[in-house]
């Protein structure tokens, strides 16, 4: 067995399908010293009843009829599987952990109290983990995702050697499996814009953030700056996360070998206001890189200008109500 214990947590929001095909996934992996935190980020349908069917074994995966991956989630795994379920103030207590000591390793399934975003409901799951004090990394991995069985041994395994704070995988497309997503992101310091980077060989020069979707944790780069920040609800979150970790000392990279599959936009399938699906993701995009640059740099004309370009495209556009979402907060 692996020595030391890794705790995988994955945040779901009305997205349950996506999620239990990602377990399916994660329990095929061959790191075997792991334990499953589930946090249900409050979602508003059935999402938290229909996992705990899954694992009573009266749900089954539900796969899109497009998947080429359906091999990486199958077999299935055998029914029931043991799980304990917390409320988030449960969660946070650990006088409260009695639940589990039935168990030798149940899959924790948290519901959160309100959805305040995915850095909010993996903080969730990273507090439970803390409390516990049992591991070694944290593998913060997106719901929308399913892995390769080598994705998380390999991405310790590089993590150890090279002395890293935080370690990333590379991320394919999950409905176009042969094509690259990205190996991480660099961030124009001018402009603050945020862009993945595509090529192998620009990822020792450029590489400025690992994208959440595969995201390690070691314990020690938790323990000196914390958990993730909450001030964005959705986008950036990692990217403030990787900048204040490297101003700290801390090293990140992308183990090429460690593959993920994403499906990408599982996490913004429910939108409030008056926007779209694609609208609310612009609008987090604009909203989060004007507080990014203030945080990290520095707010200057670089930021202004590019907004003002990028304000005169959606009036042209006729995406006036984009703006104004920006502006409003």
């Amino acid at each position: 067995m692996d020595t030391n214990k890794i705790y995988i947590v994955v945040v779901n929001y009305n997205n349950w399908q996506d999620t239990i095909e990602c377990l399916e996934s994660v329990f095929k992996n061959t790191y075997n010293n792991f334990q499953i935190i589930l946090v249900e980020n409050n979602s508003s349908n059935n999402s938290l009843s229909s996992i705990m069917a899954w694992a009573e074994g009266k749900q089954a995966v539900v796969y899109s009829t497009s998947s080429q991956l359906k091999y990486l989630s199958q077999p299935f795994e055998k029914k029931p599987l043991e799980y304990v379920f917390y409320t988030e103030e449960e969660a946070l207590n650990s006088t409260k952990h009695k639940k589990e000591a039935q168990y030798e390793n149940p899959i924790i399934i948290i519901r959160a109290k309100n959805n305040n975003g995915f850095s909010a409901g993996s903080n969730i799951g990273m507090r439970y983990a803390i409390a516990k004090n049992d591991f070694e990394y944290i593998w913060l991995l997106n719901n929308d995702t399913v892995i390769e069985k080598s994705s998380l041994s390999l991405l310790i395994k590089y993590a150890k050697e090279n002395k890293l704070g935080l370690a990333g995988s590379t991320l394919m497309y999950y409905y176009a499996p042969e094509k690259i997503q990205t190996y991480g992101g660099h961030i124009n310091t001018f402009w603050g814009t945020a862009n993945h980077i595509i090529r192998m060989e620009d990822v020792p020069k450029k590489l400025d953030y690992i994208a959440g979707a595969s995201f390690l944790l070691k314990k020690e780069t938790i323990e000196k700056i914390g958990l993730l920040p909450e001030e964005y609800f959705l986008y950036y979150e990692e990217t403030d996360y990787c900048f204040n970790a490297k101003k700290n000392g801390f090293k990140l990279g992308i183990n090429i070998k460690s593959i993920v599959y994403h499906k990408e936009g599982g996490s913004t399938k429910t939108y409030g206001e008056f926007l779209t699906r694609d609208e609310f993701i612009d609008v987090l995009f604009l909203r989060n890189r004007i507080k990014f640059h203030r945080k990290y740099l520095g707010g200057g004309i670089g930021l202004w200008i590019g907004l003002l370009i990028a304000f005169i495209i959606r009036i042209k556009r006729g995406q006036a109500n984009r703006i104004y979402a920006v502006l409003r907060k």
